[in-house]
């Protein structure tokens, strides 16, 4: 079973006949680099854990992850989250169903997975407007890299997907900045919920110092009356 997954794969890389759904013109799976693909499709977990997997299958898998990250040790064994992210890209789900997997609050690596590949396959406009609300979770996710383990966030992993060209082993294609995609009236201007609580506490703190100077006034006053 294991040496048809790898041939089944093999398969799906090749563009010779490819008749799929295309990302940017191309085969989705080669949205990954060759050498990573390559790691992916002879490793353990994929060979053994990602056979036959399917939309619903796969959601099954990524419910059980423990961590986020690319490729680790010295030998840079993929991830499970990497290989299934790889098999999300060969089997490009329906965006209702990648909308799904994101909205789920219960799995928080699911939804991980999702943001992933969300930013590898949606236009740029579609990628922030999908991505932005997840700024808004701040739950902890372990990630893996070469040496070990660390901690990170959602908002923080979902913010390097908008920020950085490389996430988890993985070059992202060029994504233009929002400011660029706001000046072209592509997107609105976002009003970040961390600027909201600025707003409050200077509200807030005005209100302070009207409450301070009423008091001060009424002091001279009382003083003057004395």
């Amino acid at each position: 079973m294991a040496a048809t997954h790898s041939i089944d794969a093999k398969r799906m890389l090749d563009d010779r006949g490819y008749a799929g759904t295309l990302v940017r013109g191309q085969n989705p799976a080669l949205l990954m680099e060759k050498a990573v693909r390559d790691r992916i499709t002879e490793s353990y977990y994929w060979k053994e854990r990602c056979f036959g997997l399917n939309e619903a299958t796969l959601c099954d898998r990524a419910v059980e992850l423990q961590y986020i990250g690319g490729v680790w040790g010295t030998s840079q064994t993929p991830t499970k989250f990497l290989c299934l992210a790889f098999k999300l890209l060969q089997l490009t789900p329906e965006r209702s169903i990648v909308l799904e997997y994101l909205r789920n609050e219960n799995f928080k690596y699911l939804r991980a997975l999702a943001a992933f590949y969300v930013r590898l396959t949606f236009d740029p406009v579609d990628a922030y407007r999908t991505l932005e609300p997840l700024l808004a979770d701040y739950r902890k996710l372990m990630r893996r890299n070469h040496t070990g383990f660390g901690l990170t966030y959602v908002d923080e992993f979902v913010d390097d997907l908008l920020t950085k060209e490389r996430v988890c082993a993985t070059s992202l294609w060029k994504l233009p900045t929002r400011q660029q995609l706001e000046d072209l009236d592509l997107l609105q201007e976002r009003v970040s919920s961390l600027g909201e609580e600025l707003d409050e506490i200077d509200a807030d703190e005005d209100d302070d110092d009207d409450d301070d100077e009423g008091a001060v006034g009424n002091g001279e006053k009382d003083g003057r009356n004395e």
